[in-house]
């Protein structure tokens, strides 16, 4: 079976973690739901999201980043850090219930007496390569996977504890 190069399974990843490059906020744009929007809507205003055909998303600047990225001299910041969507918490990792990127062997995670299927996305800088580490296969990964099924809201190893002193909102 082929990999799509776009993302690759987990288990050729080392470690991650975030450098805050904000290349994240300035590539994609970020789908919501509608909970989120709301939290969004309801503290910043509607301003600050867009709506495509049967989504919702953070509204992109003219620059193309999310509206909420925040710059330092020498590091980027998310400005919804207390209400941060999924998506973003997630990121760079996609947690899927079927193998779609292909090579289910090296995709697949064990949560309980579920399997889900991670991949990730080789864009992003904080991304090592290699052999998975004791350390991310069985606390950092974890934390992402037990995040995308709504097991867990507060983020230790992921970029929630990176800026959480700077909210910025």
């Amino acid at each position: 079976m082929t990999c799509n190069l776009d993302f690759v399974p987990w288990r050729y990843v080392a470690n991650w973690k975030c450098i805050q490059c904000g290349d994240c906020c300035r590539l994609y744009s970020v789908v919501i739901n509608f909970h989120e929007w709301l939290g969004i809507v309801k503290y910043f205003g509607a301003e600050h999201t867009a709506s495509g055909l049967d989504k919702l998303f953070i509204r992109r600047r003219t620059d193309g980043s999310c509206a909420f990225l925040q710059t330092g001299p020498y590091a980027s910041y998310c400005g919804l850090q207390n209400m941060k969507p999924r998506a973003c918490q997630i990121w760079p990792f996609k947690i899927l219930m079927k193998p779609q990127y292909g090579l289910p062997n090296d995709a697949v995670f064990s949560l309980g007496n579920s399997k889900v299927f991670v991949y990730v996305d080789p864009a992003c800088h904080g991304v090592r390569f290699g052999t998975p580490t004791y350390e991310f296969a069985n606390s950092t990964l974890r934390e992402f996977v037990e995040i995308a099924a709504g097991l867990r809201a507060h983020q230790l190893k992921t970029t929630s504890n990176i800026s959480s002193n700077f909210r910025l909102f």
